[in-house]
């Protein structure tokens, strides 16, 4: 049974259930006019406890739950009651009133108090307490807080969240409401997290017809931004019509070409004509300029002069090198050695225990010797350090190398380059192609690029295939390493990882006959409810009572997908709970943290100095300055406020993607039919790879056997090959 519609003004009190996406919860409300709380379900739109709302929507009266009001709008207003107005004013939204110092303006001013605060604040001087100082301070917050206030009502209309009104006031200021009523599309392109769909609900809600120019060509430059979400640099012409056409529910392509030849015109995007007769390729302006970039400053390299002519002396400098070092180079290794300094560009790549590293440490005391300067640096914080732990040599990112500056992108550039001989980048198979320009544009033409990588892992989460790309061009050196090491051979991860690389199920070792513990398991799970409590169990018990392990520090699961019963977003929620139940919390929407969780950075944040992928814990949550403080290791410590949590997720379990570039002493991997989309031989191998001890598989053989077998990695438009290939 539904009744009428009615509209309650009352205090959101209190969120029972929130699902993932945020879009569905459970919560009560507490209203005046009725003697107890109301039960609503629905969308609340990042409203929080403890704020005033207006709610429209229906009585039903549901058969297990029993009366509910199912929401069909609601807004944040402004409190009228004098005890609504003092939990507004004391909650924390105005910097420099706390919950007494709300009691005693309250109780001088009444219900009179908001239009005091508008219209005649000196008064406020008239409350015990209030300074000069805090005076100042509490009226820049309630101009600050009015203006965050017109903007929410204006988003509110058009269904917006709290948490992206203050994050788009942030950016546009009082001039927020115009410029999303002139072009609402902006958001989608600027404000993280508010994607095409949100931007173009609002835009039709302010008259913009389903086949407006604007709106057309807003589709087709998002659409070119989720092909670069899946590693594309273009898109041929035929497919961005039809994702296009698909993005914005229309029937026919007709005036998307003319939306295209308008972006054009405006050097939005570049239209390149296949050499060969066939369908045009459409990239975006940035992307097309990143990979003709990268392919000239790698021209340029390699048509220079290279630093030392080793044809003579070479096997006599690499013999006092392996002495100076204390190893014997087996004769790939050395041929590897000798190519970072025979060719200007060269790449090593090769799986586990193929000994990269000793390259490494090889290539740069043999340039010691000569006098060359040599700089070492990776991707991401967590390479960089593994590398520099590894050849006892200082090691850098990419982006502090070349001293990356939020406000003026990469100091070091082709005017400015970086004063090296050699510059040797490790795990290059993360670099996309914007990164890829950024470094070739600041070597001078004598410096040497040494590329080392595994060719075989994931390829980078940016756009562009780089490391395949240079290797299929056959323009530079290259050496594939594939000799595995008698050391690295006793690891059955090592092994194992080699023969899934090539087609093979892994060896799992018996444990049971001998009753010692090893270093690769699988355990069966037939369903993946089964595989959820296992994994739950190995974390919190199994694996710190037989290895010793920290579960925070030293466990970490890889899951090839979000979503699904062993997926990311719900191991986090049970894993949290099971290892962290009672920590101090804080709520926003559906993303819940607490002090101690472990958290992951997931976008680039150069103003704090972390990045995508960068791995933390939360130290403190303060409700007074409303942010959170997340410690990264390397004296990287980084504060949010609440309105910024979604650059922040769990990271008990992370993607596979995710972990690119990183080692963990143990790590755990769900292997189940639920993700056969995501069962690939290139994402098992780059998860095993990511374990330095322990490697525990839980799933199915049948799930295990899908994944080695389905070596069709997904193909990725980019040119980079082409270009180089002409060189």
């Amino acid at each position: 049974m539904i009744n009428n519609e009615v509209t309650i003004k009352g205090q959101l009190s209190r969120i029972r259930f929130t699902n993932e996406d945020g879009s569905f919860a459970v919560c009560e409300l507490t209203s005046e006019k009725y003697p107890f709380p109301i039960t609503m379900v629905g969308n609340i739109l990042s409203t929080q406890p403890g704020e005033s709302v207006e709610v429209s929507g229906r009585f039903i009266d549901d058969p297990k739950f029993g009366r509910q009001l199912k929401i069909d709008r609601i807004k944040a207003v402004l409190p009228s009651s004098r005890a609504g107005i003092e939990r507004y004013l004391g909650g924390g939204l105005i910097d420099g009133i706390g919950p007494t110092l709300a009691e005693r303006i309250v109780e001088a001013f009444g219900e009179d108090t908001l239009d005091i605060l508008d219209d005649d604040p000196k008064r406020l001087l008239e409350v015990e307490g209030i300074g000069k100082g805090r005076h100042k301070k509490i009226i820049a917050a309630w101009q600050e807080q009015r203006s965050v206030r017109d903007v929410m009502i204006f988003l509110q209309m058009h269904h917006i969240s709290t948490t992206f009104a203050t994050k788009i006031y942030k950016l546009y200021g009082d001039r927020a409401a115009d410029l999303i009523q002139n072009n609402p599309y902006k958001l989608a392109e600027d404000i993280y997290g508010i994607g095409f769909r949100k931007a173009d609900a609002i835009a039709q809600s302010t008259g913009i017809e389903p086949d407006a120019l604007t709106r057309l060509r807003a589709g087709v430059l998002f659409a070119l931004r989720e092909a670069h979400s899946d590693g594309h640099m273009f898109l041929p012409i035929d497919e961005l019509l039809a994702k296009s056409c698909e993005l914005l529910e229309l029937k026919q392509s007709d005036g998307i070409g003319d939306a295209i030849e308008s972006l054009r015109c405006e050097d939005k995007i570049v239209v390149e004509p296949d050499e060969d007769g066939g369908t045009s390729r459409i990239w975006r302006k940035g992307a097309w300029h990143a990979e003709v970039n990268s392919a000239t400053h790698l021209k340029r390299l390699m048509q220079s002069q290279r630093l030392v002519d080793l044809t003579k002396t070479a096997p006599d400098e690499i013999s006092r090198v392996e002495s100076q070092l204390g190893v014997t180079l087996a004769d790939l290794q050395r041929k590897a050695v000798k190519a970072c300094w025979e060719h200007k560009v060269v790449v090593i790549t090769g799986g586990p225990g193929t000994g990269k590293t000793t390259i490494i440490r090889s290539v740069v005391e043999l340039g010691k010797k000569r006098g060359a300067t040599i700089h070492l640096a990776a991707p991401t914080g967590r390479a960089a350090k593994r590398l520099s732990e590894a050849t006892d040599e200082s090691a850098s990112t990419l982006h502090r190398m070349l001293e990356y500056s939020f406000q003026q992108g990469f100091q070091l550039n082709e005017s400015n380059p970086l004063e090296t001989d050699m510059l040797i980048i490790d795990e290059s198979s993360m670099m996309d192609t914007y990164l890829l320009s950024a470094v070739t544009a600041a070597l001078c033409d004598e410096a040497h690029l040494v590329l080392v990588g595994d060719i075989d892992q994931l390829p980078s989460v940016g756009p562009g295939n780089v490391l395949k790309d240079i290797i299929n061009s056959g323009s530079v050196g290259v050496v594939r390493l594939t000799e595995i090491f008698r050391q690295a051979q006793e690891s059955n991860i090592v092994r194992n990882a080699h023969r899934i690389n090539t087609g093979q199920l892994p060896d799992i070792p018996d444990h049971r006959k001998s009753n010692e513990l090893v270093d690769f398991y699988a355990i069966n799970a037939d369903e993946p409810l089964e595989a959820q409590r296992k994994i739950i169990a190995l974390v919190k018990n199994r694996m710190p009572k037989a290895f010793g392990y920290d579960p925070f520090q030293d466990v970490q699961i890889l899951s090839p997908m979000h979503r699904g019963d062993v997926g990311c977003g719900t191991l986090n929620t049970l894993i949290q709970d099971a290892l962290n139940p009672r920590g101090e919390e804080i709520k926003r929407g559906h993303r819940r943290f607490r002090l101690g969780d472990k958290v992951m950075q997931q976008k680039n944040n150069y103003e704090q100095d972390v990045y995508n992928g960068d791995m933390g814990i939360i130290t403190d949550i303060n409700h007074d300055s409303k942010e959170i403080e997340v410690d990264f290791g390397d004296t990287r410590i980084a504060h949010y406020p609440f309105t910024d949590l979604d650059e922040l997720v769990l990271a008990y379990a992370i993607t596979v993607h995710k972990s690119q570039g990183s080692e963990y002493r143990a790590v755990i991997i769900p292997v189940v039919t639920q993700h056969y989309i995501m069962l690939q031989r290139n994402l098992l191998y780059t998860a095993i790879t990511r374990a330095k001890e322990l490697v525990i598989l839980v799933g199915t053989q049948k799930a295990l056997a899908l994944a080695v077998k389905n070596n069709d990695a997904q193909h990725r438009y980019t040119r980079l090959k082409e270009r180089l290939s002409n060189l």
